[in-house]
């Protein structure tokens, strides 16, 4: 098949769907490339690196949608552009079917299949093609990045000659996979970085990543996330209230507001209040990645930046991958490049577009004339449910002493039949054996058991420390073997000699495997 990626035409897009890199890796399961003239360049690939990579370059866009068979976009397709597909064409593209019902209807009549990366179902095998977690990462890690372009201090505190600096405090508002990123940013460069999310199982997740949860005084208990496909519910009056108090007080001594809390297919919760706003101290700044669903900032304008009459600097860009389009087009074309991998199973360059994939099935919108959303649950669930545990019963004061009277009989059975074996084949081999080598014969059978007697009963926890010492001063056989070494029997010496070298090797290896399991034990 013939994959193509013409160039955006919605006005500041700098991504491109496919990258040099990602071309080379769908030449390989069978597929030809071809690229618009010019659709990489904002995204710093030349027509030339194309060129390079074995992608051939279609002068226009009307040439490139007639002459492939796969159509990899970032931003939904454009009426122009979905006049452009017909029967047998596959388009890959986010598409948002929930918010474009007429455009998906437009799209069906063409009779092409259409497979949306917004779409892709939020399980483990799917996480390749997640493209909406692609693009969120980077957008947290870029709202960090303006902000502190618009933040008129440093991030970390410092002490100077000059005096000291203050840490900025910085509040994400959601944690999810763009707050994750804000927080990893703003943490790493020093700030004091405090989170909040109606989730209660991300508070772990936060603090392991150097941040403080932020805790709400409230009773309810809030739906967890892994039920609503990992992202948030929406919160109930009470709960809002509960969470817009604790913001009134948080909002006079933050600096950074990055807020991210925005559920697919509704408009993003207001969550920074007018007031919020006016409390914060001139020089704050506001990053509000919902900008593009209404904002969770009730000043914020899509598009804009705007500085409020008290000072405080509120960002509403809409595009912030697209300022970073180097690497969201890298990320981006893998994530299609892997989706493609799934759809060319035998790696001949032939499209199975098979619908009982759950996958293919979440993500494909339209399908052969038909609109096939919403998609069926998955089959596979992202968390199975644990079946209860059985609670160990109890036993009685008669009944543990009843089980320890059968267990030391059992043992005591196990022992006296071993030592009978034991002294049986004693008395077979001395029965054969000179006196000299019995005696030697029987300290070792006793070192043995003795030995297995003293390691059955540790710990298994213990075992390897133990096994390492025991290692080291079993080693003292190398006192035999010095004996030994100026026999005169040639034969003696070298098994003298070699036996020195092991327990050598022996002693000095148990040592060093002993030191370094307690030195995981060690703080620094």
């Amino acid at each position: 098949m013939k994959v193509g990626a013409p160039k955006e035409i919605i006005g500041g897009e700098a991504r491109v769907a496919l990258t040099p890199d990602s071309a080379v890796q769908l030449q390989k399961l069978g597929h030809s490339c071809l690229i618009e003239t010019g659709a990489g360049l904002a995204a710093g690939f030349s027509d030339q690196a194309y060129r390079d990579a074995g992608v051939e370059v279609v002068k226009d866009a009307k040439a490139l949608w007639a002459g492939a068979d796969v159509i990899a976009k970032v931003r939904p397709p454009e009426a122009s552009e979905t006049a452009l597909l017909g029967p047998g064409k596959t388009l890959i593209s986010f598409f948002y079917p929930a918010q474009r019902g007429a455009e998906l209807e437009a799209a069906r009549a063409t009779g092409a299949n259409v497979i949306a990366m917004d779409m892709v179902p939020r399980i483990s095998r799917a996480q390749k093609m997640d493209a909406l977690s692609s693009m969120a990462n980077i957008a947290g890690y870029r709202a960090v990045i303006e902000a502190g372009a618009n933040f008129g201090r440093f991030f970390t505190g410092q002490v100077t000659a000059a005096g000291k600096v203050p840490p900025a405090r910085v509040l994400v508002i959601g944690a999810g996979v763009a707050g994750l990123a804000a927080i990893g940013a703003a943490t790493s460069l020093g700030a004091v970085t405090l989170a909040f999310d109606v989730r209660p199982e991300v508070a772990e997740q936060i603090n392991s990543m150097g941040a403080e949860f932020v805790f709400l005084d409230f009773e309810e208990q809030q739906q967890d996330g892994a039920a609503t496909g990992g992202y948030a519910a929406p919160s109930s009056p009470e709960f809002r209230e509960a969470q817009l108090k604790k913001f009134r007080e948080l909002a006079p001594g933050i600096d950074i507001v990055i807020a991210t809390a925005l559920i697919p297919g509704r408009d993003a919760p207001v969550l920074w209040t007018r007031d919020m706003v006016e409390a914060m101290k001139p020089g704050s700044v506001i990053v509000d990645l919902a900008a593009e669903r209404g904002g969770n900032c009730e000043l914020t304008k899509a598009d804009k930046k705007i500085v409020t009459r008290n000072g405080v600097t509120i960002i509403g860009y809409t595009d912030f991958p697209s300022l970073m389009a180097a690497q969201s087009s890298a990320l981006y074309s893998t994530n299609v490049r892997h989706m493609l991998a799934d759809l060319t199973p035998a790696k001949d360059g032939v499209l199975v577009h098979n619908m009982e994939d759950d996958v293919i099935r979440g993500a494909t919108v339209a399908f052969a004339g038909e609109i096939t959303f919403p998609p069926p649950p998955p089959k596979i669930q992202a968390i199975a449910a644990q079946k209860p545990k059985e609670k160990p019963k109890e036993l009685t004061l008669e009944e543990r002493r009843a089980a320890e009277v059968a267990a030391f009989r059992a043992q005591t059975r196990s022992q006296v039949t071993l030592l009978a074996l034991g002294t049986a084949l004693l008395l077979l081999v001395g029965a054969v054996a000179p006196a000299s080598f019995m005696a030697h014969f029987i300290v070792f059978a006793l070192a043995c058991f003795v030995g297995f007697q003293v390691i059955w009963n540790v710990s298994h926890a213990l075992h390897t420390p133990l096994m390492a010492v025991t290692n080291a001063i079993s080693g003292i056989v190398v006192l035999g073997a010095l004996l030994q070494i100026g026999s005169d029997n040639s034969l003696v010496t070298i098994l003298a000699a070699l036996s020195v070298l092991i327990a050598s090797i022996n002693i000095v290896g148990g040592f060093m495997v002993t030191r370094r399991m307690l030195a995981m034990f060690q703080r620094s």
